[in-house]
């Protein structure tokens, strides 16, 4: 099975990179683009979205684990040591399992650069009430995400329109997320669609609502230097953030974890806005 990836750069210090959960490796055009020039991003379309669509549904975070450790052996036999490994959003729990679960891949001396797991707003357990029926839940997160995913429009215009009303993106639009929207737009017989595909949305969504108590030890075991990157706005576009200020608090006294909250940003501009998008990848060559 081989994940769709797109590169960012020409260097010689490569990095891997995780989009969100309705997302595509677009999203990191802006990060990869504020790279230093030695640099290379290497972001994948997990499957069932982007240019991955067609390959079978993803049934939980843990398929995306398996398809993305040969991406990081290719990048380590390349690269002749561990690359960083960044993610966002629910990229970033894919980040934890997959550092826990290899992180002979992305572990090396502390001084050399490209040797941390960098965590964009996501990555820390969410909030979840006691009791709470997970399908339920995600529609009341993502649901007009997941609505978005339903939907035909009549022209890539239209869809692009659609994007540009979001209130956490339209006021902030630039050719970027553009170029994210029009990646995601698919040309059916009946119009256009998103190529994201809402089985593996809901299958990612609920196993991430269901093991959320399993990212904080895999984090805390993990001996990689992790920064965490939060948005103090959220997903549309209004405080408070998406991670609980408790949970980050949490990480004050734990030693090879770093918690900065970038600002003026929400949940997507954190990877889209310039400022931001130049944080992050400063944060991924040299925090």
């Amino acid at each position: 099975m081989t994940l769709h990836r797109t590169r960012f750069g020409s260097g010689s210090k490569p990095a891997l990179a995780l989009h969100g959960i309705t997302g595509n490796g677009m999203s990191w055009a802006s990060v990869g683009a504020a790279l230093p020039g030695d640099g290379t991003l290497v972001a994948v379309d997990l499957r069932g979205r982007g240019q991955s669509r067609d390959l079978p549904p993803s049934t939980g975070l843990r398929d995306h684990v398996a398809d993305l450790l040969p991406v990081a052996e290719e990048l380590v036999a390349e690269h002749g040591e561990p690359v960083a490994l960044a993610g966002h959003s629910m990229g970033a729990f894919v980040a934890v399992h997959l550092a826990h679960a290899r992180p002979d891949l992305f572990s090396r001396v502390v001084l050399v650069d490209f040797s941390r797991v960098v965590l964009v707003d996501g990555g820390v357990a969410l909030a979840v009430p006691e009791g709470a029926d997970p399908d339920e839940l995600l529609d009341l997160t993502l649901g007009p995400a997941i609505e978005r995913l339903r939907r035909t429009y009549p022209s890539v215009e239209a869809y692009v329109d659609f994007f540009k009303a979001h209130p956490a993106l339209g006021p902030f639009w630039d050719d970027s997320i553009e170029a994210y929207v029009r990646y995601d737009a698919l040309e059916t017989a009946g119009g256009i669609r998103s190529r994201v595909h809402e089985d593996s949305v809901r299958a990612d969504g609920r196993d991430l609502l269901v093991t959320g108590g399993e990212f904080e030890p895999e984090l805390r075991e993990t001996s990689l230097p992790v920064t965490i990157l939060a948005a103090p706005k959220g997903m549309f576009g209004e405080p408070p953030g998406l991670l609980p200020p408790a949970a980050l608090a949490a990480y004050d006294r734990v030693p090879h974890v770093t918690v900065e909250v970038v600002p003026d940003v929400n949940h997507y501009t954190i990877a889209f806005a310039p400022e931001s998008a130049a944080r992050v990848a400063a944060v991924i060559a040299d925090p």
